[in-house]
């Protein structure tokens, strides 16, 4: 199965997205509504920590895929899959909103993983798409103290998205 197959397999069975994608943001809801006051305390937290990831998974990985039809495939905006391309990116947005209204994402354990997964998927594609761009002629009409520096930072930012995914987690105060 490739993955052109598994997004047809969902756009044909929109209900398992579906469910999915409203459970989200309504359980972020109704834990806003249940817990207000104590989104900081353990129980709370950690059904946030759940609904970031559970949220911030596809939509990192949509912006991805958006990212990489647009710039690389050139696929018309208009040919884009609600389900897979649009869907995910809008129900991330709505379930953070929903949980910082209850609790600050600082106190959130994990939730500075997804920045980093951010940074480093942000780095890899601005790589992809520098290299994709990189003619032969441009390269030799491009001074080569410029590509070296864009290397070097596209290399530090993905560095600092690794260290930051894979580095020990500072406790928030409960």
């Amino acid at each position: 199965m490739t993955l052109q197959d598994f997004f047809d397999l969902l756009s044909a069975n929109p209900a398992f997205i579906l469910f999915y994608f409203i459970a989200l943001p309504l359980t972020a809801f109704l834990a806003s509504v249940f817990g207000k006051g104590e989104g900081h305390l353990t129980p709370w937290k950690q059904l946030y920590c759940v609904l970031s990831f559970a949220a911030a998974i596809p939509g990192i990985f949509a912006i991805m895929l958006n990212v990489y039809l647009f710039l690389f495939e050139k696929q018309p905006i208009m040919e884009s899959n609600i389900y897979t391309q649009i869907l995910p990116i809008f129900i991330m947005v709505l379930t953070f909103w929903l949980i910082n209204r209850n609790v600050p994402f600082e106190l959130i354990p994990g939730f500075n993983k997804i920045s980093g997964l951010l940074m480093i998927v942000i780095s890899v594609l601005a790589l992809m798409w520098f290299l994709d761009r990189l003619r032969i002629i441009a390269f030799t009409y491009m001074p080569f103290h410029y590509v070296l520096i864009f290397l070097v930072a596209a290399f530090v930012a993905i560095r600092f998205g690794i260290k930051k995914v894979f580095s020990g987690e500072k406790s928030a105060a409960a």
